[in-house]
């Protein structure tokens, strides 16, 4: 197949109406390991917003449970997009998701910033690091999808366009990016599990570490309370990505078969198979103290390079 053959398939696809077969091919096909990557990363720029972070701690499951909480958010997102978000499967995941959120009080401001990170984080990961951009005509979709994603999510006030949600998720970390200690501890937790994904897991920690810190923004790293990494180190890594995406334009051709979130090695939780319905928590009233204190902005040690 054709380097760019997936590419023209998506370019013949109408992006208003066929917007969800875009994405599945861009997820699945085209760049299935740097959207799952670039979509860490979106998930991880959220816990610098404490309002997000704290409650992420406060419930015990992101810095406890953290490999079942990475492996139940893939696959309720994972079955909206296999099966469409007009399917049972699809229905049955928007229900679930939807149930855990409502359990907890979230602003419709934190909800509007984090889907704005899923529609961001993964076109410009791809403008610097992939084989290849996303097209216009696929930025469109991309956005389009999210944007349904959201409404099926009763998010409310949801930008149209791609720079109107690049506007919103700059804006908002301008903010709101700030330490607090119990943030910090859910960052640290998901940068512990992905040092265990292949084939990060092959080398030392100290060295994944500063790796993922490498691709942090100044400002993420402050609200962590994150060494900054050399220039040198930055340079470094971020040519070995660049590399990698020369490597796959011309040593690698197109995946045939579409590579699904259950599929990937790093989804460890479910050896036995899973049901939708059964992800994710069932908590019975909001769990968190809302009354708990915010951290002191000067505590929690800063991490050395």
């Amino acid at each position: 197949m054709n380097r760019y053959a997936l590419r023209d398939h998506t370019d013949r696809l109408d992006a208003q109406t066929q917007y969800e077969e875009i994405v599945r091919i861009l997820s699945t096909q085209e760049f299935p390991w740097d959207i799952e990557q670039a979509l860490s990363f979106a998930l991880f720029r959220t816990y610098a917003v404490p309002s997000i972070g704290v409650l992420l701690h406060e419930t015990g499951e992101f810095n406890q449970r953290t490999q079942k909480r990475y492996d139940d958010t893939v696959l309720i997102l994972d079955a909206i997009l296999e099966h469409g978000m007009a399917s049972q499967a699809g229905r049955n995941a928007f229900r679930r998701m939807n149930q855990m959120h409502g359990a907890y009080d979230i602003s419709n401001d934190d909800m509007r910033y984090v889907l704005s990170t899923f529609v961001v984080t993964p076109v410009r990961w791809l403008a610097e690091f992939g084989w290849r951009p996303f097209t216009p005509h696929e930025v469109e979709a991309w956005t389009r999808y999210y944007h349904a994603v959201g409404r099926h999510m009763g998010i409310q006030d949801i930008p149209e366009t791609f720079d109107a949600f690049a506007a919103l998720m700059d804006g908002y970390e301008a903010r709101h990016f700030a330490f607090d200690a119990r943030s910090r501890a859910v960052a640290d937790a998901t940068l512990e599990l992905l040092a265990t994904f292949s084939p990060s897991h092959l080398a030392p920690k100290n060295l994944v570490n500063l790796f993922a810190r490498t691709l942090m923004d100044d400002a993420l790293l402050d609200a962590f309370h994150y060494a900054r990494p050399s220039a040198l180190s930055r340079t470094a890594f971020r040519l070995a990505l660049k590399a990698r995406g020369k490597f796959v334009r011309y040593a690698l051709s197109p995946r045939s078969e579409p590579l699904f979130g259950r599929g990937r090695p790093n989804i460890r939780s479910y050896p036995n198979g899973y049901a939708v319905e059964q992800l994710g928590t069932f908590p019975k009233g909001c769990p968190v103290n809302h009354g708990a204190p915010a951290a002191d902005a000067s505590s929690g040690a800063r991490q050395r390079q």
